[in-house]
Formats: C-alpha cells, structure tokens, sequence
C-alpha cells in the first residue's frame, strides 16, 4: 500500500475546504502547533458523510489509538472500548439498530467504530493504577460509581480519539445509534461495556460532506472570567 506522509495528509486536508467554509481566526497569538496541523484537527476538518475508496488499515486504528491513549483519564482508567465494524455481515446487524437516517451512512462508511464504557474498568487498575494498592476492590462494590466514572472518562476519550484519527489522516462521523441496549447485545454482550456513541470512520472524499460550515460560538459567549 502506498505510503502517505504527513505533510501529504495536511495539504489534502487543507485543500478540502470549500470557499463557503471560510476560516477566521479572532486571536493573534500564536499557536504552538503550525496552521496547517490546526487546519487538519480542527479549522479544515470535518464530521464527514462522503468517503474515498481507500481502505482503512488497522495500521490507521492503531496509529490513532497510539496517540488516543494519553489522553488524560481520573486514575489513568482509560474506560473507552470499541468495536471495530468492517464485515458485511456486522454491519447489517448494527445498521438494524440505527435511525433511519443514520442507517446509509453506516452502509456507505469503509468502517464504523462502535464506541462504549467499560462498566469493569476497575478490573485492569491494577494495571493501569498500581501505586493504588487494592484499588480494583475498593471500586468492585460501587457499582453506581463505576457507571459514572465509566461513562465520563470514555466521553473525554471520545474527544481525543475524534483527534487522534484525523491525526492520523482519517475522517470521522460520529452519530448516535437508535437502540444502545441492542447494540451493547450484538457487539458487547458478556462483557461490562455500556455503548453510547457510533462513529464512521474513513478518508473523506473532497470535503466529505456538502454542506457550509455552520456558525460557532465565540470565548465570551462560552466562558466567564471570575
């Protein structure tokens, strides 16, 4: 397969904006990374619906989670699992689950990860924490606990996987599903992991979706200083 480097990567990214995308900075100060790495994660990238024909390698995924993995997560608990969906047969099951909208995109994308929360992650601190003696225990009984550390820390992991695939050269779509509790039994079942988020992942195919980008909020409608 031919190799694509990052620099590649980058002006195919930049390249997809459209004219009525247009990107405007309101500060001056300079970021730490260049223009063109902040137009690939963030400025020129898109939730994409429109795929090119090339293939996703499990070279990518591992790529994008080699970077996903240092996101910061309360203990180092790294709850976010997922499973990767590329066979005909898995994805008609997860299509089944899907919103009527949603379900073309699913059939179009090269590949969709499904994501969720392991409701067990205590299980590998051990591992993970193990300056914590006996933390795995401490955490066994609290099962309401587990749910909403679970939950919180695999959505923070969301944000740096979304990243860590276009990082990587990918785009992504991510959507939710219309039945969680029988994706959790197609994809999941006998372990603890609780799903909460579908995303199609692919390299995008011009823009990867014909739609303007729409407005955003600015600092001072977002924060407050105190």
């Amino acid at each position: 397969m031919k190799q694509i480097t990052v620099e590649a990567r980058i002006t195919a990214v930049t390249a997809r904006v459209a004219p009525n995308m247009t990107i405007t900075l309101d500060s001056q100060t300079a970021l730490a990374i260049g223009d063109a790495e902040a137009d690939l994660l963030f400025r020129a990238a898109r939730t994409t619906y429109q795929w090119a024909d090339d293939p996703v390698t499990d070279d990518e995924l591992q790529a994008a989670w080699d970077l996903a993995k240092f996101g910061p997560t309360a203990m180092n608990s790294l709850p976010l699992r997922f499973a990767v969906v590329r066979s005909a047969e898995a994805k008609q099951r997860l299509i089944a689950l899907m919103p009527d909208g949603n379900k073309p995109k699913v059939e179009a994308a090269p590949v969709t990860l499904v994501l969720g929360y392991d409701h067990d992650f205590h299980e590998r601190m051990g591992t993970l924490f193990p300056h914590a003696a006996g933390i795995a225990d401490t955490f066994a009984p609290q099962t309401e606990k587990r749910h909403e550390m679970g939950a919180l820390n695999a959505h923070l992991q969301t944000g740096y996987l979304l990243l860590a695939l276009r990082s990587a050269g990918l785009a992504a779509g991510p959507m939710h599903a219309a039945d969680y509790a029988g994706v959790d039994a197609a994809f999941f079942a006998g372990t603890g992991v609780k799903s909460f988020l579908v995303v199609n992942v692919g390299h995008a195919q011009g823009a990867g979706t014909e739609f303007p980008r729409l407005p955003r909020l600015d600092l001072d409608e977002v924060a407050t200083v105190h």
